[in-house]
């Protein structure tokens, strides 16, 4: 059966309380705005295509900020517009996982 979007990319916007540490403290909605609007001018959105989705705490903190491509599971951590450039060039658009990108298993709050 057909997936109605091919990828998912979820970003952990997450705040944390009393200053503890989080992807928000890390301008991951900045990477999201960036990461949504790349996807639009690729002309990758919509059904069958891909959709960027706002998630809550992704319990993967240490590894901050995170996002999650879906199907495939595939866990990122990312610095600037630059490497969200190249997740959605390499994966989003083509189906490559950007390897230097990827969040170690073992990493986790």
């Amino acid at each position: 059966m057909p997936q109605y979007y091919a990828r998912h990319i979820f970003f952990c916007l997450n705040e944390r309380k009393a200053g503890e540490d989080s992807c928000a403290l890390h301008d991951a909605q900045s990477a999201f705005d960036h990461c949504k609007s790349r996807v639009k001018k690729e002309g990758l959105a919509g059904p069958g295509k891909v959709r960027v989705n706002k998630a809550g705490c992704l319990d993967r903190c240490a590894g901050g900020p995170v996002a999650v491509v879906y199907p495939e599971g595939t866990w990122y951590s990312f610095v600037d517009k630059a490497d969200i450039d190249e997740i959605v060039d390499s994966h989003l658009k083509r189906g490559e996982v950007v390897e230097r990108l990827v969040l170690p298993p073992d990493v986790g709050r």
